[in-house]
């Protein structure tokens, strides 16, 4: 089998060690040669394959056709005419504060220029560096250079927690960005890639030209692995893990959708993609299950100030109507809408779009466990690792130090001085995301012969029904799911059942009562 690689985002260095390379040379075909447009940018969450991309450009307009046997763009009578090449990356420019950017981006901007040919002064800032380079390309090689930019927002979202110095380094940028602008004649091509597009940076607001290419239905696949690419580059890979994980091929390919496949880019085609990530790295490890892999290693760091923000958990994340386009652009960095935010980073996805309005959703298992356990650990003012903990000691049925637990997350919450009455499905909501972050496939309200069970969670280890009550006994919600039999639909699948009752007090929103009976007699209580 050939080898998968799982941390090198570079084209040449994976064609040159054989690795497998998804073939995306003919969405790059598509853009460069483009008659009419020639400024191009999309936004992908983080490890989505942009970097990969941007070096694929790059090896496309070095001339260096050797790299490119047998892909698409080689199928074609392009011509690999070589250019001068700015390739910029600003993940590695520091942001924490203004003196360390200050030091960082010019050697970021000089290190670009200095390999490209061009004698940085640095007496000069680095946007007048960066219009003098363009005109000395120009110059010496006759024709317009082309410019990449990685990860252009990087250096602004890392500071999001300190909203002067992130318009500080926002404002840098744009000096840099509005040189496009005035050089126009000076550039043949320009691609620019980042997570969040932020509107006010001068690449967006004073550079007409630049075409946004996020949610266009013909680079709806440029980023992330089609069923039709897993099955070409992959199949020996998933048929070892299929065998591995003891499934029959077909419930390995649908488990494997239900789990890394949902992403959405664009409005009208619904083509969905895997992460890429999340595939690498399952194929490589091999091991009995699915993981977590993207999330543990794509997660925006700014996003737990965004979601400790109020009224987060009133939102159905599998099903959110409404937004529009401005959701997507972060104009005000004082006022980032937090459901935009969650879309660019990879936490939501495009689920329809219809006259104009979006409807998203969590795109795959792996980002609804890891959005749940964020959302928890947001809610409870706790790290991650806390809301892990009280999803062993519920699988465990430690109901002590369960019940200990979800009482402090309940106490930590705020839901609202705006309710007058704490209703049980607004706690519902909260236990929801634990039960997700944890791996439970659960239902909310399930309708049964006699009734509806709040919450039925389901866990190899056992099948737990939650009974939520407000000013009544945690023992009257038990009883209730005795009476009515909210267990009898799961007896045939011999795992144990516990019945768990949680009892709330109105005037205090707090939980003040807990109680759990198992089929085998043993019980606990807060």
């Amino acid at each position: 089998m050939r080898p998968i690689a799982t941390d090198i985002a570079n084209f040449e260095e994976l064609r040159k060690t054989g690795q497998i390379y998804v073939d995306k040379t003919a969405y790059f075909h598509r853009m460069i040669t483009d008659p009419s447009r020639r400024y191009f940018f999309c936004a992908r969450p983080r490890r989505f394959g942009k970097s990969l991309g941007v070096t694929t450009l790059k090896s496309i307009f070095l001339g260096h056709r050797e790299f490119f046997s047998n892909l698409a763009i080689a199928k074609t009578d392009y011509d690999f005419a070589p250019h001068t090449v700015l390739h910029f990356n600003w993940g590695g420019v520091k942001a924490t504060s203004r003196e360390e950017f200050v030091v960082s981006f010019p050697v970021a901007v000089k290190s670009v220029l200095d390999a490209a040919g061009y004698a940085y002064d640095e007496a000069l800032q680095p946007s007048d560096n960066l219009a003098l380079a363009l005109k000395f390309f120009k110059d010496r090689d006759g024709k317009g250079c082309v410019i990449l930019i990685d990860e252009y927002d990087d250096p602004v979202a890392k500071s999001l927690a300190n909203v002067p110095l992130a318009e500080y380094i926002r404002d840098q940028l744009a000096s840099i960005y509005a040189q496009f602008k005035d050089n126009t004649d000076k550039i043949r091509f320009l691609f620019i890639t980042g997570v969040s597009k932020f509107t006010k940076l001068s690449i967006f607001s004073t550079l007409s030209s630049l075409n946004d290419i996020s949610f266009d239905d013909e680079y709806a696949a440029m980023f992330g692995f089609t069923e039709e690419e897993l099955d070409a580059n992959f199949d020996e890979h998933l048929r070892a893990h299929a065998e591995k994980m003891k499934l029959s091929y077909a419930d390995y390919r649908a488990e494997l959708k239900r789990w890394y496949n949902g992403y959405r880019f664009a409005k009208y085609d619904e083509t969905t993609v895997y992460n890429p990530v999340s595939i690498s790295q399952t194929l490589v490890r091999r091991e009995p299950m699915f993981g977590a892999y993207w999330s543990s290693t794509g997660r925006a760091s700014h996003l737990m100030n965004l979601l400790k923000r109020e009224g987060l958990l009133a939102f159905d994340y599998d099903k959110l109507h409404g937004a529009s386009d401005r959701a997507f652009d972060v104009a005000d960095l004082k006022s980032i809408d937090p459901i935009g935010m969650l879309y660019q980073t990879g936490y939501l996805t495009i689920k329809s779009y219809d006259y104009g309005i979006y409807m998203l959703g969590v795109p795959d298992e792996e980002v609804r466990r890891d959005l749940a356990m964020l959302m928890t650990g947001a809610v409870a003012n706790q790290d991650m690792k806390w809301a892990a903990n009280l999803g062993v000691q519920l699988r465990l049925c430690e109901w002590d130090s369960f019940f200990d637990g979800l009482k402090s997350l309940y106490a930590a919450m705020a839901y609202g001085p705006t309710e007058k009455r704490g209703h049980e499905s607004s706690y519902a909501r909260c236990l929801a995301f634990l039960l997700a972050s944890q791996g439970f496939r659960f239902r909310m309200e399930d309708v049964q012969s006699d009734g509806r069970a709040d919450i039925v969670a389901e866990h190899p280890c056992g099948v737990f029904i939650f009974e939520l009550k407000v000013d009544e006994s945690a023992a009257a919600a038990l009883e209730q799911v005795k009476a009515k039999g909210y267990d009898v639909p799961y007896r045939a699948k011999g795992v144990p059942i516990c019945a768990v009752g949680l009892s709330f007090d109105a005037k205090t929103r707090q939980l003040v009562d807990a109680a759990a009976v198992a089929l085998d007699g043993k019980s606990g209580r807060l």
